[in-house]
């Protein structure tokens, strides 16, 4: 059979061409991404050149207790963008710093039960006042000689059991003399937070009140004191917000400290 050159034309040379270098190019868009996607995972797991692995992290983290100072780990001043209600931006003084100690004399017997399975190395202590010197809140930094397992089995108890919301598992109030948390016990306890980490052997809570001593009858966790529309004492004051938005804030700092100290190290 004769070719002429309309039939030449015709040939699908040029489209195969296409086709390959398509094909080629998604290839390589593929390996780049899941090149990515692999330094990506390694990084947000801490498996990166130079990034602490969690496994650092975690170890680092429990010893924070002996090798951060207090001003680290309780700044006399704590800022809370949104942390207050309707997203009200917050500030926090801190007016007391309590010794550290062991957990038997700071932790009421039934919240002490509920934690031993992790164990005490150390507890650390703080208590904040807000901007209008209103409100008193101790924050607490349970540092427990657990491994992630342990901690993550307890964090599933607290969770599913509701332990973090049981008023007879409140923490106790750090109280001293000459401050404006001098009258702040256990009566005057109003809403409260546990949170049981699983990246750290420590656990945060937070517990809050009137600076101006009232007792309270009726106190309510931060999680419900925070939901919409809740109407006791606690909630419409924002006590709940006060306790969840200083624990947070502090639990974060002591991430981000963690990890500048340990990759200062490595």
């Amino acid at each position: 059979m004769a070719f002429d050159d309309r039939t030449t034309l015709l040939r699908p040379v040029p489209s195969r061409s296409r086709a390959r270098v398509a094909a080629v190019a998604a290839c390589l868009v593929l390996g780049l991404g899941l090149i990515g996607g692999a330094v990506t995972g390694s990084w947000l797991t801490g498996e990166a050149d130079g990034a602490p692995s969690a496994e650092a992290l975690y170890t680092a983290t429990g010893q924070a207790w002996h090798n951060e100072p207090v001003d680290t780990l309780f700044p006399p001043r704590v800022k809370g963008d949104g942390a207050g209600p309707g997203g009200a931006d917050r500030v926090w003084t801190r007016i007391a710093v309590a010794p550290d100690t062991n957990c038997k004399s700071a932790l009421d017997p039934l919240l002490r039960k509920a934690l031993q399975p992790v164990g005490c190395e150390r507890l650390l202590r703080a208590t904040y006042t807000d901007t209008t010197r209103s409100h008193v809140t101790t924050v607490g930094m349970l540092f427990t000689k657990a491994d992630a397992a342990s901690m993550g089995a307890l964090r599933t108890r607290f969770t599913e059991e509701g332990l973090d919301r049981r008023d007879d598992l409140m923490p106790r109030p750090y109280a001293k003399k000459g401050t404006l948390a001098a009258g702040f016990g256990d009566a005057q306890r109003a809403s409260w937070t546990v949170s049981v980490r699983t990246d750290a052997p420590v656990i945060v809570y937070a517990v809050s009140g009137w600076a101006d001593g009232r007792e309270v009858t009726e106190p309510q966790s931060a999680d419900e004191a925070m939901k919409p529309g809740a109407t006791t004492a606690p909630a419409q004051s924002g006590l709940g917000h006060e306790a969840h938005g200083l624990a947070d804030r502090l639990a974060v700092t002591l991430r981000k400290t963690v990890i500048k100290a340990t990759e200062k190290s490595s």
